[in-house]
């Protein structure tokens, strides 16, 4: 032993443990050396402050050892004075090392070195640091990176190397230290506080609102150009359902039921099918509400009319109606001319099978379903009320009216204008029940997860008490939110959800903490130790969360930005009250376990055996087991950490790893965007099957898009109506237009005026004539806006779209047909009211990829700042990345579209995988031993336990809820583990 400081203690503890004493290492020929030690100087010692020294000393012929030493203790805690020495040797150099210390001094007392005389040799090896044996080891320093050739004697050495950075870490557990005495001293303090700060939060419940949300706000973008297209079209074009109405020209979504009837048949068109669907609409139409008052709604008062009649739901059946003798296998599609009328049959028969072709149409051979489509009054609020209450008594009455029918050749689905907002609304009512359940499960969890034999240890109903701070941040964010005006949507209804999974999480890390300090120690060293552990873990998750949603706030989707700053403000309260009002839980448990430890140090002899063997397990008290070691951290340790450091394990880790990341890549390509309506119900609802029976037979035929010219242009100068036709033209060759079926104004009015003799040339011939041509086609009336100066201020045509059932075709289109109306050399517009919904796909791209590169942005430099460790920070980056493209990959697979609820996922994504991450590899590069392996066995034995609880008690919160804002969010979980461990090996 090479100990001259006879002021130091005789006993030298073994290596590894946290005392003072000395140790020897022997530095192998040909290494460099550097490592570092630290020693706690226990109680009873005077020093106080902080002593830093620093030198270079001669320690043999040719070679100079630096050395650097600092001790520091804080006057709240005077134990804990923590000296570190640090020694750079000359890779040439061998013999060994001797590092003694003095009690209560931070200067290194001696250095020796016995020289080897063999050659030095010239070139670097990797440096091995072996403890060696003695009869008085002391304690064990890890080796830190290789050290660089010092410089010659005489010039300044440079400052040792240092991969960590801590300037907010040591900095942020400094206070946590802090706090958790504070808490530890005073725990009613800080359990009270919160609670009141709850109950003054929670008034502003009261401002729920209580009128219907309007789903088109909500989930449409801020800003789309579809909205502005509208203003226009309501500010230059008007309608008149009273009289003279025409569907394709309404510019917002009108009061309708629409029945979709499949035959059970190969086709419908044969008269007895007929026959049963018009039995169907007579008892449709039959309907009458009947008021509080007494008086009655028919359909017939509230139906949409053209001049006298109610506009008819499907105008074949209406022509068989009126003539039976009808010949319905000699039908042409999509127009048919009747009598040189002609019906237009497009989007109301679909499953069609069509034979040759007749004029603009072809023969109609087969079809295998028909569209009932029943217009209501909407233009006048009051009659838009009554319309309304028509529709919901047809919603309430269709089953049973379907059932008195007995339909024996067909089968129906019914869907409304409402019913988008009634399923809606009934989904988000059946959340609320859910929440008990959600937290009853969660309790359950917790308990069952914290649960010990050991009665002292026990922390099952501080898990408890965890859960309930959980829901007290829930009730302040909310609360907050509504006091300031911030409105509540329905799909915040989903939120805590989310937060009581995540919330639990900083619980189960800080239980993990406390479950590691020493009984011995007073309570507030405990608090102290447990918050100083947990600060930079604990934070991190928080504010990467918080961030995550915080970014959402800036979507172009309000439902998005409404659920974001929810969701964000309440995690910011469920990190506030976990370390104040579940802290001061642990405090004040801690009391009990010191209590419980003194009844079994001095138990009444009656019931000790018994007591004891109950309360912990083998008979022995907590002081004999020494540190808690939880069951599930040991399996951690010993046997799946071990597992998965071997050779094959890290394999088939990276084989599975590189399978799922080019399946994801795959995905990512064939994700469809949009909101899909069948999501804003549950599954159950009547919706459901309409959808999937309008995709399945009539996807052929889309909107009928207006094409509007916006501008007064001179209509009577041919050069100006032969670009106009160019534009048409244009429109008409686009791939998703039918050329067959567009519909102009000026080109039946240039034909009436060439029929009646008359120069369209000619401007005042040309105006003077168009009431005339409105006469003889009155269809055209709301088609042209002319001024009270005889000019024509704006007019619109029409065209008829066609495959454009996907989301992807639907951009495009929008897209495609956008460009034309902007490159025409006619000012023109393109407008309908689906557009409105259609402007998302055009948009959710981009909000995705804004939001998941700011959100990644800060996860990272959020790591920077306080994992000290910058290339595992990059790490984490990394597998953020990796979840992000796991989950938009697998949507695909899993028919998840990418809307602006799926965004909200993508977010979500951003800051759990993050959390994960963070700890795993936090503990990981925070670890001293010396391989990458034993790093990773560490990592998962210290916080693989709580990751896991964390995890399963997030997939608990959202597995009760039946709403499609949380179904891509199951997909990332399994995939984060892996992450992590991807991460260690890196």
């Amino acid at each position: 032993m090479l100990c001259k400081n006879r002021q130091m203690s005789e006993d030298c503890v073994e290596e590894g443990t946290d005392f003072m004493g000395c140790a020897q290492y022997r530095v192998e020929e040909d290494t460099d050396f550097m490592g570092c030690a630290q020693y706690r100087v226990e109680e009873g010692t005077d020093f106080m402050g902080r002593e830093e020294s620093k030198g270079r000393n001669q320690i043999g012929p040719g070679f100079t050892s630096q050395w650097i030493s600092s001790a520091s203790i804080s006057e709240e805690l005077p134990n804990k004075l923590a000296p570190t020495y640090c020694i750079q040797v000359p890779h040439s150099l061998g013999g060994k090392i001797a590092r003694d210390a003095s009690r209560g001094n931070g200067d290194m007392i001696s250095s020796k070195v016995v020289p080897q005389e063999e050659a030095q040799r010239e070139t670097l090896s990797e440096g091995r640091l072996e403890a060696e044996s003695s009869d008085e080891a002391g304690p064990s320093w890890a080796a830190g990176p290789p050290s660089e050739r010092l410089p010659p004697l005489g010039q300044e050495a440079p400052p040792p190397r240092r991969c960590h950075t801590d300037c907010l870490e040591a900095p942020l557990s400094r206070s946590f230290q802090r706090l958790g005495a504070a808490v530890g001293s005073h725990p009613w303090l800080f359990l009270l506080g919160p609670v009141l700060l709850t109950v003054a939060l929670g008034t502003g419940l009261i401002f729920l609102p209580k009128e219907k949300e309007n789903l088109e706000e909500q989930y449409t973008p801020i800003g789309s150009p579809a909205k502005a297209e509208r203003r226009f079209v309501q500010g230059h074009f008007s309608t008149n359902d009273s009289y003279r109405f025409s569907a394709s020209r309404t510019s917002s979504e009108s009061n309708f039921a629409s029945i979709l009837v499949v035959s059970l048949t190969d086709t419908l068109l044969e008269p007895r099918t007929f026959t049963e669907v018009s039995k169907l609409d007579s008892a449709v139409q039959a309907l009458k509400v009947v008021q509080e008052d007494g008086t009655q709604i028919l359909y017939k008062e509230v139906c949409a009319k053209y001049k006298t009649l109610c506009v008819p739901p499907n105008p074949l059946l209406y022509a068989w109606q009126h003539n039976l003798s009808l010949d319905l296998s000699s039908l042409t599609f999509p127009i048919h001319n009747l009598s040189n009328h002609f019906i237009y049959l497009a989007g109301f028969f679909g499953g069609n099978v069509l034979g040759q072709t007749v004029g603009r149409s072809q023969r109609l051979v087969q079809s295998r379903a028909l569209r009932l489509l029943y217009y209501l009054k909407t233009e006048d609020p009051e009659d838009s009320a009554r319309s309304k209450a028509w529709l919901t008594h047809f919603l309430d009455h269709f089953n049973d009216m379907e059932n008195s029918l007995t339909l024996e050749k067909t089968e129906v689905v019914y869907f409304t204008s409402l019913s988008r907002q009634l399923e809606f609304e009934a989904t988000s009512k059946t959340v609320i029940p859910l929440f008990h359940l959600a937290y009853i499960l969660i309790i359950l969890f917790s308990v069952v997860s914290c649960f010990r034999l050991d009665c002292v240890r026990n922390k099952m109903w501080v898990a408890v008490s965890g859960v309930f701070c959980v829901a007290l941040s829930v009730v302040s964010g909310f609360g907050l939110m509504l006091h300031i005006g911030v409105p509540f949507v329905i799909i915040v209804a989903n939120s805590p959800f989310l937060i009581l999974g995540v919330g639990v999480d900083d619980m189960f890390i800080m239980i993990s903490a406390w479950q590691k300090t020493s009984l011995m120690e007073s309570i507030r060293e405990r608090l102290s130790n447990s918050y100083s552990k947990v600060a930079v873990s604990i934070t991190i998750t928080t504010l990467t969360n918080v961030l995550a949603f915080y970014t959402g706030i800036s979507s172009s989707f309000r439902s998005v930005q409404y659920f974001c700053i929810y969701t964000g403000t309440t995690l910011l309260f469920c990190y506030f009250y976990n370390i104040t009002c579940f802290g001061a839980v642990m405090a004040l448990d801690g009391k009990r376990e010191v209590a419980c430890f003194h009844w079994l140090e001095k138990p009444d002899p009656k019931y000790a055996s018994l007591k004891k063997s109950c309360c912990v397990p083998f008979g022995s008290t907590p002081e004999e087991n020494g540190e808690d070691k939880h069951p599930m951290n040991l399996f951690f340790r010993d046997y799946f950490g071990p597992f998965l450091t071997t050779s094959k394990a890290k394999f088939f880790v990276v084989l599975i790893y590189i399978f799922y990341i080019i399946s994801s890549i795959y995905g990512c390509f064939q994700v469809q965007e949009g909101l899909d309506l069948r999501n804003l119900a549950s599954d159950d609802s009547y919706i459901t099957p309409y959808f999937n029976v309008e995709e399945d037979y009539f996807s052929d035929y889309g909107p009928r898009v207006m094409v509007i010219v916006t501008e007064s242009v001179n209509y009577w100068d041919g050069d100006v109506r032969q670009k106009l036709d160019n534009c048409m033209i244009k429109f008409e060759e686009n791939e998703y237009v039918d050329k067959n079926l567009t519909e102009f104004w000026l080109k039946a009015y240039i034909q009436y005026m060439n029929n009646s003799g008359n120069n369209p040339n000619d401007k005042n011939t040309f105006m003077n004539n168009i009431s005339g041509f409105l006469k003889v086609s009155p269809v055209f009336t709301y088609d042209i806006n002319i001024s009270s100066s005889n000019e024509i201020t704006a007019s619109r045509g029409f065209i008829q779209t066609v495959r454009v059932s996907m989301s992807s075709n639907k951009k495009r289109m929008l897209l495609q047909l956008r460009g034309i109306a902007e490159n025409c050399e006619v000012p023109l517009m393109v407008y309908n009211q689906a557009f409105i919904y259609f402007d998302q796909y055009a948009a959710i791209i981009e909000n995705t990829v804004r939001n998941v590169m700011v959100a990644s942005t800060a996860m990272l430099i959020v790591s920077l700042l306080l994992i000290p460790h910058p290339v595992c920070s990059l790490w984490v980056t990394f597998a953020i990345a990796s979840v992000i493209v796991g989950v938009t990959g697998f949507m695909a697979f899993w028919n998840v579209n990418l809307d602006s609820i799926s965004m909200i996922n993508l977010v979500i994504c951003i800051g759990f995988s993050f959390d994960f991450s963070a700890h795993i590899s936090y503990a990981f590069v925070s670890s001293t031993e010396t391989s990458v392996n034993k790093k990773s066995i560490e990592a998962l034995y210290m916080l693989g336990y709580p990751v896991l609880q964390s995890a399963i008690s997030t997939i608990i919160g959202t597995l009760v809820t039946f709403s499609n804002v949380l179904v891509a969010f199951f997909m990332e979980e399994w995939k984060l583990l892996n992450a992590d461990q991807q991460i260690m090996y890196k």
